[in-house]
């Protein structure tokens, strides 16, 4: 089995989220939230505030951890065919964008941000992060931890 431990942000203002627009190597498309792999001896912390700035060009500071989701992909659900199971630990933290401007990530898979309508996001081709992510932000629960996400439809892994 495959691990992953990542950071993920949770920028809401105005009603809108902030989304990161994912192109696999296959040309699919699919939303997600700006975050990704905390490299090895970083702090989650600081990782999710790397990662906003690379994949979307904006400055964010943390304001409050929501929770944490750890779910196992089978390999038969793996976008990339023939690998082992993998498990994914995300660590999700409440962001604010502080500067900067949109941009797409230079030599990455972002191309693209954009501050999304909550109510719109349910008719988005998405990751099963973004709606973790949302119902972190929204119920604020006490044990930091919300039912998995069901993946189907316009909800992937």
């Amino acid at each position: 089995m495959s691990f992953r431990l990542a950071a993920y942000a949770v920028c809401i203002g105005d009603g809108r989220v902030l989304l990161t627009r994912c192109v696999s190597p296959e040309g699919g498309c699919t939303w997600t939230l700006p975050g990704g792999r905390v490299e090895h001896g970083e702090d989650p912390f600081d990782a999710v505030i790397r990662e906003v700035a690379e994949e979307t060009g904006c400055d964010a500071v943390v304001e409050r951890l929501l929770g944490v989701d750890s779910r196992v992909i089978p390999a038969a659900e793996r976008t990339v065919p023939g690998g082992p199971e993998h498990q994914n630990v995300g660590v999700f933290y409440r962001a604010r964008i502080t500067g900067g401007r949109l941009r797409p990530e230079p030599n990455g898979d972002t191309a693209g941000s954009v501050w999304t309508p909550i109510p719109d996001v349910t008719g988005l081709r998405r990751s099963s992060l973004v709606d973790i992510g949302l119902a972190l932000a929204q119920t604020l629960p006490a044990t930091g931890h919300v039912a998995p996400v069901p993946v189907g439809g316009l909800i992937r892994h």
